[in-house]
């Protein structure tokens, strides 16, 4: 009944979200905090007649804001159903199953998933002692295309603008590199302006972290013109309308209103910064991070303990079963009352 390719499929498997009861919630990298009250004010003025009609299939008052956000011209973005779905696009679109696409050995776990969809072979390059990306390494086999997060995920390590360039300068320039930017608005600097001087960088953003749209799935690449309308061809040989009414007008609305988004992770950000200094007082090894979330381990204790116990206090956390990083766990970054509980909660860990 099923086509044999089912059964080489390994799914993604997201942050758990238990319903037994009600936990402090940071295992998935969400935004603490609401959106604008300019998206509440869209939202209740939205027209729902308009609803009658099928959406913009291109988006094109969403990318011309979106362009605005970020210093681009709207025909270098593609706007989309959330960045995993771009993703998906991304691996269909640029890498083929000749040669392999190398990545970090340590990122995002989607993109093997990815991988593995389309039959597209996977180089997985090992991260250095202190988590960094080493450029050499990702150079050194030979490959149809290189994808990372930059500041990469789980780790939350940023490679900078100087050694991407040395990167973009080394590498073939017909063969893509992909930087996933999906935390980028965290303390960390962006690859747009290397867009002049190279054209097979492709930038990835979403709205899921910095902008507080989990729940509303929004995506952007950020590319030259023509990948941007390839990227559009293969959207329109998939889904001709990726992106729902309402989420294009609440999109346009946070397009427009920076200043909050600014406050709120500059807010983050903080809180990230003395919650790592408290980590740190009590034994743990934080690494230095530039995302909404640290990666975190203390001697004597596995990841599943610390993990197991945060758990018992109400608290979700993220821990990975992957070897090398088997002893870390991952802590979304929430309110300063949140993070207070969970230190608490650390302690006790900590004193066992």
């Amino acid at each position: 009944m099923f086509a044999e390719r089912i059964k080489a499929l390994n799914p993604y498997v997201p942050g758990e979200q238990p319903k037994d009861k009600v936990y402090i919630k940071l295992n998935a990298n969400e935004n603490p905090y609401p959106p604008s009250p300019r998206v509440q004010e869209a939202l209740n003025e939205f027209d729902s007649s308009i609803l009658r009609r099928y959406p913009d299939p291109d988006a094109n008052e969403l990318r011309k804001a979106f362009a605005s956000l970020v210093g681009v011209t709207p025909d270098m973005v593609y706007a989309g159903n959330g960045s995993d779905e771009i993703l998906s696009f991304i691996f269909y679109t640029f890498f083929d199953s000749k040669l392999p696409v190398v990545l970090p050995q340590h990122t995002y776990s989607f993109y093997p998933v990815y991988a593995s969809y389309y039959n597209i072979p996977l180089h997985k390059v090992p991260l250095e002692d202190d988590f960094s990306i080493s450029i050499d390494k990702l150079l050194k086999v030979e490959s149809c295309g290189i994808i990372f997060a930059n500041p990469n995920a789980p780790t939350g390590r940023f490679m900078s603008l100087a050694d991407l360039r040395e990167l973009l300068t080394k590498y073939d320039s017909d063969k893509p590199v992909v930087v996933d930017e999906a935390y980028i608005d965290f303390g960390a600097e962006t690859a747009i302006p290397l867009l002049k001087e190279f054209h097979n960088l492709i930038i990835i953003r979403t709205f899921s972290k910095s902008y507080c749209f989990a729940g509303a799935r929004l995506g952007f690449v950020i590319a030259a013109p023509d990948v941007i309308n390839t990227f559009i061809t293969v959207k329109n040989s998939f889904n001709h309308f990726p992106i729902d009414s309402i989420i294009q007008k609440l999109g346009i609305a946070t397009c427009n209103d920076y200043t909050y988004y600014q406050e709120i992770n500059t807010k983050i950000a903080k809180t990230r910064d003395w919650f790592s200094c408290e980590l740190e007082k009590l034994g743990y090894d934080v690494i230095p991070s530039k995302t909404n979330f640290v990666f975190v381990k203390k001697d004597g204790l596995s990841g599943e303990e610390i993990y197991k116990e945060v758990k018992k206090a109400g608290i979700l956390i993220r821990h990975f079963n992957h070897n090398g990083i088997e002893n870390y766990v991952r802590i979304t970054i929430g309110t300063q009352e949140e993070m207070d509980l969970l230190l608490n909660a650390m302690k006790n860990i900590s004193s066992n």
